[in-house]
């Protein structure tokens, strides 16, 4: 059974045995805990909700002179996968374990731009916190990647690994913050490349932000000028690569395997090659590994959205006229796909895509 089977197993049991999972105390709440977990979204005290929540309903609630953001799971999670189901009670213990995080000496103040817990209750089905005055972000700029990344690795160091670095879950205040931990999952990092352990090295830190964000953002820069987008590329890179770098070094002092730190100098040294020779071949390649990851995540989870399609439109239109290209960069590992078999299967992904544009329930 791999790591991942044996998390899910785990969780599902926890969930069907009733057992309770709580953070904080009913006392820290600045209402009742009857009231909190029968929010509708109408009452006088709900200053805003939010529908785009896959696995909660969200509002952003006013009590006892401030702002806090409730969550209330979904009965039904809207995404359809054993992860899906199970989010809910893993953002509760990642936020248990965040928690404990928050007051070590090595780590703290790197993890203050990770949102606190004022109660939680996996039985109520609430998750209080305070209110989050930040923005999402539209344009990635330097500063921002730099918080981005050091809380990355301050949370890599910790042992939690996020699958889901979306643009729906991060915020800027003055400061990136993280607030949401669905698909957050403990890993070694001493031993282990992610909560996969060592069984998918393609999956780290700057693959799930670039994967998941990034060049979704990319994407929208390409439509006024390839050279724009690769330069924004460029910036990434070089603080991934920093971050990286110091990731290495704090992994190596704290005695990790050397399959980790080897794997750790293998991504880098791609990176400084690209970033010193041919960086548009390395955005080719990590654009087609983003893209086409982030629209199998979609199509798993039924949870398919317009950037899906512009996704889809995106590979349908390189493997056209690039398809020597992505040959050349090995983007097809092993597997030998001609150019209309790759058009043929993303005419596919898009009549699904298409099946399965998220409704949004009250």
């Amino acid at each position: 059974m791999t790591a991942e089977q044996e998390r899910r197993q785990s969780q599902l049991a926890f969930i069907a045995s009733g057992a309770e999972l709580e953070i904080g105390r009913p006392t820290d709440c600045p209402l009742p805990l009857e009231q909190l977990a029968a929010t509708q979204g109408d009452e006088a005290y709900v200053r805003e909700r939010f529908s785009g929540g896959l696995t909660a309903h969200v509002y952003r609630i006013e009590a006892d002179g401030r702002d806090w953001t409730l969550k209330r799971a979904r009965e039904r999670c809207l995404v359809q996968n054993p992860d899906g189901q199970t989010s809910f009670l893993n953002e509760l213990q990642r936020r248990a374990d965040l928690r404990q995080l928050k007051r070590d000496a090595r780590l703290g103040k790197r993890l203050g731009a990770i949102v606190d817990t004022q109660y939680a209750s996996l039985n109520r089905g609430i998750l209080l916190s305070p209110w989050i005055a930040g923005d999402a972000v539209s344009e990635w700029n330097e500063r921002q990647l730099l918080d981005l990344f050091d809380v990355l690795g301050a949370l890599l160091l910790g042992g939690l690994f996020e699958w889901d670095l979306c643009p729906g879950n991060t915020l800027d205040d003055g400061r990136i913050r993280l607030f949401d931990f669905g698909y957050m999952y403990r890993f070694d990092p001493l031993r282990q490349f992610n909560s996969n352990g060592t069984a998918t090295p393609q999956f780290h830190a700057a693959e799930r932000f670039e994967t998941r964000q990034y060049f979704a953002h990319l994407l929208r820069l390409e439509q006024h000028g390839d050279s724009l987008a690769l330069a924004a590329f460029r910036l990434e890179k070089q603080i991934a690569l920093l971050a990286y770098q110091r990731l290495h070094h704090e992994l190596n002092s704290q005695g990790a395997s050397s399959g980790v730190l080897d794997w750790l100098s293998a991504i880098m040294k791609d990176w400084c090659g690209a970033l010193s020779g041919d960086l548009e071949g390395l955005y080719l390649r990590e654009a087609w590994r983003s893209h086409n990851l982030d629209l199998h995540d979609d199509l798993s989870g039924q949870t398919c959205t317009p950037l899906t399609l512009q996704r889809i439109d995106w590979l349908e239109r390189t493997a056209q006229r690039r398809y020597a290209d992505l040959q050349r960069l090995a983007v097809f590992g092993d597997t030998s796909l001609s150019a209309a078999t790759l058009v043929n299967e993303f005419a596919e992904a898009r009549q699904l895509a298409q099946q399965w544009q998220i409704q949004n329930s009250p």
